[in-house]
């Protein structure tokens, strides 16, 4: 079987059930595992240049003339030449990958019978059952139950690590401008690893918000995620932050990896929960 994954998360999940031999394709944002992607073929590219873009002119981007699927383009030709058997996509975040529809556009033109699945994730149970849905579509359903038992293994061991502390007020951020909070499974994750998560709910598609919101939510740790962004580049862009009001009064301030740990719903998600369990105060 020859797969195309046209979203990071779904290559983490094809990595994670040992299909990377039959990985035919992928996105330019593809990374993991580090070094293993190199010889497949990129057949997806952004029409954004986010590193000479700063965070409000990318915001003004996606939001302008560069909407929805146009952000990303799909490269027919490279598509067809992968002769893919399957091909891995979602419908949850026009922002995020090409869209499921632009996906499927594209394969109706090609010749054979291949399948296109979407994934769309919003929680963690969410994210737990795509790999079980992945591991019957691509063959390997015992390998995936396995790896879905050892994940939620993973994640009841840090609940119970965690019981009995005292539960940090966490704000999570994704996007600091402007500031979107850090919706969908991310709450999940934060009371996972021992906090009470602010400002947004589980399974929720936020919106931005002002930066009073979350002063007066009063938070114990503020998490910077940005999506897409490694913190060296978070960190670069921390003075639209730091000068604003009430902000010398959180007590707690973590830049990590969100591209990693936070915004795909691969299983990753997981060590996410663990870095914020060593993260907030025992």
């Amino acid at each position: 079987m020859r797969i195309v994954s046209l979203l990071p998360a779904a290559t983490d999940f094809v990595a994670t059930l040992g299909l990377l031999p039959s990985l035919a394709g992928r996105t330019h944002e593809c990374d993991w595992p580090p070094g293993a992607l190199d010889d497949v073929p990129v057949v997806t590219s952004s029409a954004i240049d986010h590193d000479a873009l700063s965070s409000r002119e990318i915001s003004a981007a996606v939001g302008g003339e560069h909407r929805g699927s146009a952000l990303y383009s799909l490269d027919a030709a490279l598509l067809a030449a992968a002769e893919p058997d399957v091909v891995l996509t979602q419908d949850l975040c026009d922002v995020c990958a090409v869209s499921y529809r632009q996906v499927s556009e594209t394969v109706r033109t090609m010749d054979g019978d291949i399948r296109v699945v979407s994934l769309e994730p919003r929680t963690l149970d969410g994210i737990f059952t795509c790999l079980a849905t992945l591991g019957e579509v691509l063959g390997v359903p015992e390998r995936a139950a396995t790896e879905a038992r050892l994940l939620r293994e993973r994640l009841e061991a840090v609940r119970a690590r965690v019981a009995g502390r005292p539960r940090p007020r966490v704000a999570a951020i994704e996007w600091l401008d402007p500031l979107w909070p850090a919706g969908h499974w991310v709450p999940e994750q934060i009371d996972a690893a021992g906090g009470t998560p602010l400002i947004a709910a589980a399974g929720e598609h936020t919106r931005p918000i002002t930066w009073e919101t979350v002063v007066e939510a009063r938070p114990d740790v503020l998490l910077l995620m940005p999506c897409g962004f490694p913190p060296e580049r978070t960190e670069a862009e921390l003075p639209l932050l730091t000068g604003l009001p009430g902000w010398d009064d959180i007590p707690a301030v973590h830049i990590v990896d969100g591209p990693a740990y936070f915004n795909r719903p691969g299983p990753r998600v997981v060590d996410g929960v663990e870095i914020l369990a060593d993260l907030f105060p025992a």
